[in-house]
């Protein structure tokens, strides 16, 4: 049996809200239930629940509309929206997860499933208020002392890197590996210890703004369509957002910002060309390349050390700092360098 969990149930079916409402209850949730949109935003804004389970085909104002309006009061905008819809078009569930949604259950639902993700989405909602409780509770015990504050910074970012990779199994290690390779070429490149400090710190924490994308696409085993492709594009800047309010003593957030970015304009989101691109996402960029090619994805195996060394060789002063690839080649080709595991 669960902790117990105040979770609003939104349905126009009388019979569906029942159902909907007793599985719940029977497994040790207060559930408040609602059978439109209005009567859900009134409840939901008089005292904000932990978890909202939403219908989408509603007559007078549909659930897609319910969750917008609770994504834009800032009481209920940090309150996790699930649907529970017939729905099953790609567009229709994009545009849902758009609105802030994180996750869709199809009717008729599996009981399972249902509890599975219920669980799942409450035990996220809770592990980010105790973070956001420690970490509150730490900055202000440690104000006092810069040598404390950094050490929690550093805590507070292996938290933020290890928070997206639960999310991604399929990616799981990424972000460390990444940091371990864009260290090693810092290092091979000679830059000072603070400098590469920041660059690791931001090579863990370079694919938070996935937290953002929903897990289903990031865990897709076929090819992406365009829109959600678009949705994944969407990481750096959502990771400089989340990022750019927390006072680092290095440009974490804009490293994170323009990792994707490339020497010749190609990259994204701001096509960034040159000198534009800070020295730290230059390299992350090419650390980010290798590993990616070389281990697992959902939609393909690895294609080895060998074919990622030779993209960023082809790509070397114009999409990938010259400096960086050099390096990087150094590392694997006459230094024995190996992506840990």
């Amino acid at each position: 049996m669960p902790d117990s969990g105040t979770i609003l149930a939104v349905d126009d079916t009388p019979a569906s809200l029942k159902l909907l409402t007793e599985l719940l209850k029977a497994e040790g949730y207060e559930v408040r239930s609602a059978i439109n949109g209005e009567l859900a935003l009134r409840s939901a804004q008089h005292s904000p629940p932990e978890l909202v389970l939403l219908d989408i085909r509603m007559p007078e104002m549909d659930g897609f509309e319910v969750c917008r309006r609770l994504k834009a009061d800032p009481a209920t905008a940090p309150v996790p929206v699930i649907f529970v819809s017939a729905l099953t078009d790609t567009d229709e569930k994009l545009r849902g997860f758009g609105l802030g949604a994180v996750d869709f259950v199809t009717k008729p639902f599996q009981r399972e499933e249902l509890l599975a993700r219920v669980r799942t989405h409450l035990e996220m909602q809770r592990l980010r208020h105790h973070l956001e409780d420690v970490v509150a509770e730490r900055t202000a015990r440690l104000e006092a002392s810069q040598h404390q504050l950094q050490s929690t910074l550093l805590d507070f970012v292996a938290v933020l890197g290890a928070t997206v990779e639960m999310r991604d199994p399929y990616t799981a290690g990424h972000q460390r590996r990444v940091a371990h390779l864009a260290s090693a070429i810092a290092q091979e490149l000679q830059w000072p210890a603070h400098q590469i400090q920041g660059l690791h710190l931001a090579s863990v924490v370079h694919d938070f703004g996935k937290i953002k994308v929903p897990a289903e696409i990031l865990s897709k085993p076929g090819r992406l369509t365009t829109l959600e492709f678009a949705l994944i594009q969407e990481h750096a800047a959502n990771g400089y957002d989340i990022l750019k309010s927390i006072q680092f003593p290095w440009p974490i957030a804009d490293t994170v910002h323009q990792h994707h970015e490339r020497l010749d304009g190609s990259g994204y989101p701001q096509g960034l060309r040159g000198d534009a691109i800070l020295p730290e996402a230059r390299v992350l960029g090419v650390a980010d390349v290798v590993e990616a090619m070389s281990s697992h994805r959902p939609y393909r195996p690895g294609l080895g050390v060998d074919a990622a060394l030779a993209e960023i060789e082809r790509g070397r002063g114009t999409a990938y700092d010259a400096d960086a690839v050099d390096a990087c080649l150094r590392l694997f080709r006459q230094h024995g360098y190996q992506l840990p595991a």
